[in-house]
């Protein structure tokens, strides 16, 4: 089974939870996440797919901890069985409220 493989399979396991897995780059940032996941409710999570048993690159490592810093869930995705209850870490977290609802 191959990284693609893996990819395939959360896409289309999110599309069944009505979600979206928008594949994710930054131009001039090396090391993100590979999938954004943005599930019903305004869950949010960042998911970097690997090939069965390979592990993140140290890069990848610092680019997750920074996103966890802010407060995201990251994950890191390389086994298929993993995907249910990865989507459903996102689906049961709270959501923190937008900014537009803050009354000033």
């Amino acid at each position: 089974m191959t990284e693609k493989d893996v990819e395939q399979m959360l896409v289309k396991e999110v599309k069944k939870r009505k979600g979206r897995a928008y594949k994710f780059i930054s131009p001039g940032i090396n090391g993100v996440p590979d999938r954004l996941v943005l599930m019903p409710g305004g869950k949010i999570g960042f998911v970097e797919v690997k090939a069965p048993g390979k592990k993140m690159r140290p890069l990848q490592i610092k680019r997750k901890g920074e996103l966890e810093s802010l407060g995201f869930l990251v994950y890191c995705l390389d086994d298929p069985r993993q995907i249910g209850g990865m989507l459903d870490g996102i689906e049961h977290r709270v959501p923190t409220s937008p900014l537009s609802s803050v009354l000033y």
